[in-house]
């Protein structure tokens, strides 16, 4: 586990100002949040701190202003719903650096709670220039980063500040890489990735770097059709990146030196129209007609895969399995993911998901709540299964 301090290591706060870099880049329409999921993931440390008596000054960015005044990406119009969320007031402040944000700060009382302007309306934010980290580090006392899904950028707010001020990881930043640290770090084995999505190029990295740390690699989505191509099916009109079946060989014969078992689905669902409830056949993959589109795994398969998982005592989820957003090829991402869930239940299971489909479509299933954790963090999440340093989480080490 990486060497970091949290709020645990924070001495007395009363009357302290500590600049909180939180995610609010939540989904809007006519002025209202729509999903509040990254509102709700702040309550715990936003309130440890207010309660203690601290000043709290929310940083966080909004769309891609790209460094200019975008009135319509401000982030004032979160303020009510995180208001309501908090069950406290809280107020904004119209920029988060310079005179007038100095002055709006210092006169907040201790326990209140502040959302600070879009960082990303000033060109320093994403340059990490350090003249405006330290324009913004003036506000704080303290420094905590409590947004995982913003850890992957070596931002101002995101990496600059942390050599400014003493640095904290907040609550859900701490139980995000707690929960990594069970799934890849020094997770219990045998650990099974299950990985799906459209395109094996979106993923090939997450794959190199799985293939040397897991048990089992199950393998969905259209990118399993790239897979079964390199091991000379056809695979008919099914979305496939024939470009790519020298690189899936070779991941498969890397997965084969590493002892990593590669699970390929046997038995398919296929159509010949990618449209909700069409006609279609559940088929062994070498039945695949020329006009026909692989859509899901067939009921073999994922019967199978749920025997490996009763195996595993760690699963790590990125992507579902089939086009899941169009019924019925839902079917498989939801039967695996109810499988992955029972076994979590009954605790002989450490699941750990994270990414848009994955959340969306474990939310589908029903069963975000019975998985171990589930980050909704999609970026920086994607980055961590690719093994790569994230910039955020690294700053924090040693502060």
């Amino acid at each position: 586990m990486t060497s970091f301090r949290t709020l645990d290591d924070l001495d007395a706060v009363s009357g302290k100002r500590a600049l909180v870099r939180v995610d609010l880049n939540v989904p809007m329409a006519g002025g209202q949040v729509t999903d509040d999921t990254r509102l709700r993931a702040v309550v715990a440390t936003v309130a440890e701190l207010a309660d203690k008596g601290a000043i709290v000054l929310l940083l966080a960015h909004f769309g891609r202003p790209k460094g200019a005044v975008v009135p319509e990406m401000s982030l004032e119009p979160v303020v009510p719903a995180l208001s309501r969320i908090l069950g406290r007031d809280v107020t904004f402040v119209e920029d988060c650096q310079g005179v007038a944000a100095q002055a709006a700060v210092a006169g907040l009382a201790p326990g209140s709670v502040c959302v600070l302007e879009n960082t990303r309306f000033h060109a320093g934010e994403e340059a990490n220039d350090a003249t405006f980290a330290q324009a913004m580090a003036k506000l704080g006392d303290f420094y905590v980063n409590d947004a995982f899904s913003a850890a992957h950028r070596a931002h101002a707010s995101t990496e600059g500040l942390t050599h400014l001020l003493p640095a904290f990881a907040g609550r859900a930043l701490q139980a995000e890489l707690v929960a990594l640290e069970k799934a890849l770090g020094s997770p219990e084995h045998p650990v099974a990735a299950v990985v799906g999505g459209a395109k094996v190029s979106t993923k090939l990295e997450v794959l190199r770097h799985l293939v040397a740390k897991v048990d089992h690699l199950i393998i969905g989505g259209g990118m399993a059709n790239t897979f079964l191509a390199a091991r000379g099916v056809n695979v008919g009109k099914s979305l496939c990146e024939h470009d790519l079946t020298e690189t899936a060989e070779a991941i498969l014969a890397a997965a084969d030196q590493a002892d990593c078992t590669v699970h390929l689905p046997y038995d398919v669902v296929t159509s010949k129209e990618f449209a909700a409830n069409p006609p279609t056949r559940t088929v062994n993959v070498h039945e695949v007609a020329e006009d026909e589109m692989i859509l899901d795994i067939g009921p073999a398969a994922v019967e199978a895969l749920a025997d490996v998982l009763k195996t595993c005592r760690t699963v790590v989820w990125n992507g579902p399995l089939g086009a899941f957003e169009t019924p019925p090829f839902d079917a498989a991402t939801v039967a695996l993911a109810k499988t992955a869930a029972a076994l979590t239940r009954e605790g002989s299971l450490v699941s750990v998901a994270g990414g848009g489909d994955t959340v969306a479509a474990l939310n589908h299933a029903g069963v975000t709540s019975d998985f171990t954790f589930v980050s909704t963090a999609g970026g920086a999440f994607l980055e961590w299964m690719e093994g790569k340093e994230l910039p955020g989480v690294k700053a924090l080490e040693g502060n």
